[in-house]
């Protein structure tokens, strides 16, 4: 049920409900397309940051804006940063870059974005500190209400991401914070991509 490319016409009602929020809102055909769409949105050498997402990996986006002879990408800085001793410094640096790439969990047809997290550290610059938002979303995603939409967060999504940490962390994942935006108050400041083909989770 939460794998399947959306219909045209859910996609659609999806990109205008956005735009009738004040998010501005594009369908593309493909992966390629939206990552050439974000090397055409964000300046080179522009400072960049995103959240842990399948969507930006499997789509060549993650790589492109981790490279820091193109952008002033925070995620390889903070990287090499030491989790314990430089913890402040962390949180202040990726609170509020420029450029805030990543995806959500779910879009309702009437234009609601759901993203989940377990640290929540992306959802502070989705919901305002960043200065632009841009979300690619594979058509997977959107869906036919906000009950629908916290479903596939629990059912689908926190499984399959519980089973990658626990490659890695004993403990596994959770839902730790859910970030549901309805509009956005400054005009230009997110966009979402909306991939026809399926793409990430």
């Amino acid at each position: 049920m939460f794998t399947t490319a959306a219909s045209e016409q859910a996609l659609q009602a999806a990109a205008a409900a956005l735009k009738a929020r004040n998010i501005e809102a594009v369908v593309v055909d493909s992966a390629a397309d939206a990552r050439a769409l974000v090397l055409e949105k964000v300046p080179r050498g522009a400072e960049v940051h995103s959240g842990k997402s399948k969507t930006l990996q499997d789509s060549g986006i993650m790589e492109l804006i981790t490279d820091p002879s193109r952008f002033d990408a925070l995620r390889p800085r903070y990287m090499k940063m030491d989790r314990i001793t430089q913890a402040r410094e962390i949180r202040k640096l990726i609170a509020a870059p420029d450029y805030m790439l990543g995806s959500v969990a779910a879009i309702t047809e009437d234009g609601v974005l759901l993203a989940a997290s377990a640290t929540a550290s992306q959802l502070g610059p989705y919901a305002y500190a960043s200065g632009k938002v841009i979300l690619v979303v594979g058509s997977q995603k959107v869906v036919p209400d906000l009950e629908t939409g916290l479903r596939r967060i629990r059912e689908y999504i926190l499984p399959w991401e519980d089973a990658q940490v626990r490659t890695q962390v004993p403990t596994g994942s959770f839902v730790g914070k859910i970030l549901i935006i309805e509009r956005e108050w400054i005009a230009g400041r997110m966009e979402v991509i909306l991939v026809r083909e399926p793409i990430g989770v």
